[in-house]
């Protein structure tokens, strides 16, 4: 996979944000995906703060496929600029369990992903009609949060594994609820990859939040598929 890497403005005066791109050899314009990372972890080791995530195995799947891909690292996170401020604890030290410290969390990476989709809407190499938003962990919360938040952006929604507080806090039985429903009134397909052993996120929690995403109830009160998965 062919990348490069440049940096955008961030809605923070002087930090900007690193995004790594791959796309076809063919001329463009292309349909483009951005890909969110998730969290460190448990938020404690600071070194992994600056390790910028770009998997190929994602890249490559979605250059063979014809499509333009861009890794963003959000503020504080690879070579980006500004502090990691995604929720951690007061003392600096792992994330934290707090609702309204994580909840910020959230807020700051939603302005990251915004500072990301004005980016492309610069991009004469880019589809404009053909945008999709994904991620993992984290970056796939906030990816289906962020397609309801901004309405008539993207086509569809891959979320690897999401959510923004694992299973070591209690309250990510409330948090990650409230947050993906923010996405359930985008009315686009969504594609939920779950694994059965995540150390962070549990299935079972997962599978009850989807169900939302995936049904409707018609007028006769029988159960009918919404939509398809892309």
């Amino acid at each position: 996979m062919k990348v490069e890497k440049f940096f955008v403005p961030s809605s923070e005066a002087g930090a900007q944000l690193e995004i790594v791109a791959a796309k076809p050899q063919h001329q463009g314009p292309f349909p483009t995906v951005i890909f969110n990372h998730g969290s460190t972890g448990r938020g404690h080791n600071k070194a992994l703060y600056s390790r910028t995530v770009s998997p190929a195995a994602v890249g490559n799947y979605f250059v063979e496929r014809g499509w333009m891909i861009l890794f963003p690292q959000r503020r504080g996170r690879g070579k980006s600029g500004g502090n990691y401020g995604e929720g951690l604890s007061l003392d600096g030290y792992g994330y934290s369990c707090n609702v309204e410290i994580a909840t910020a969390g959230f807020e700051r990476a939603v302005e990251d992903v915004d500072a990301v989709v004005r980016h492309l809407r610069e991009r004469s190499d880019v589809d404009q009609s053909q945008l999709a938003i994904g991620g993992v962990s984290r970056g796939g919360i906030l990816s289906i949060a962020y397609a309801g938040m901004r309405p008539n952006t993207f086509r569809g929604v891959i979320n690897f594994n999401g959510g923004w507080l694992g299973r070591g806090c209690i309250n990510h039985e409330s948090l990650n609820p409230s947050i993906f429903e923010r996405g359930a009134s985008a009315g686009i397909p969504t594609l939920w990859l779950h694994g059965s052993y995540d150390q962070y996120i549990e299935l079972s929690t997962v599978a009850e939040i989807s169900k939302g995403f995936c049904w409707r109830v018609d007028r006769g009160n029988s159960l009918l598929p919404q939509q398809d998965t892309p």
